[in-house]
């Protein structure tokens, strides 16, 4: 059963939830305004420039910018990051990949972002691709080391070598980026 009540108690009792309520909206309000200054504190540009064998890199997002031969190139690592990891010395220009295809077979996809970050804008095309002697999953064209291609894969051995027309990055899985940065920085001229 229910309680009766007069009206001056329903009135009362609806005065009192909507005084509630409001509080509880102002105090989100307020709360959320305050959350917005202190993290507007909190938070810093982290836009900064260094130089490294006569080019300048800025930090842009989280990305080494600079430019060279009226290209922009971006790297998640500086040069000095990977200036400990060596390359084959017979590592080629990137000018070996402009304007003609490039195929790429990774497996590491920040890495072949990477890749394609850089080398988009120079090569003609970029498509993955099977290399002939390797088991390739996938309905992708089988390519051989007499096409430009760029193979990265996981291995307990890190190296960085070029035989042919294929460069070879290989290394552990948390290594993939910071190596494909290092044949990049060598593959413009930065090291």
């Amino acid at each position: 059963m229910r309680k009766i009540s007069s009206k001056y108690e329903e009135e009362k009792k609806r005065k009192r939830n909507t005084l509630i309520i409001g509080i509880i909206l102002i105090f989100v309000m307020l709360a959320s305004v305050f959350g917005i200054i202190v993290n507007s504190f909190g938070s810093k540009n982290t836009k900064s420039k260094i130089e490294y064998n006569g080019y300048e890199f800025e930090n842009q997002n989280g990305l080494w910018i600079t430019s060279k031969a009226n290209f922009i190139w971006g790297f998640v690592y500086s040069p000095y990051e990977v200036e400990n990891i060596s390359t084959n010395s017979m590592i080629k220009s990137f000018a070996l990949y402009q304007n003609s295809p490039l195929y790429v077979l990774s497996d590491d996809k920040d890495s072949e972002v990477e890749i394609y970050r850089n080398f988009a804008q120079v090569a003609e095309r970029m498509q993955t691709a099977c290399l002939n002697d390797e088991k390739c999953e996938g309905n992708f064209p089988v390519k051989t080391c007499s096409d430009n291609f760029i193979i990265i894969k996981e291995s307990e051995t890190q190296e960085i070598k070029q035989q042919e027309n294929c460069v070879y990055i290989q290394g552990k899985k948390e290594d993939l980026v910071k190596l494909t940065d290092a044949f990049l920085y060598k593959s413009i001229g930065v090291r």
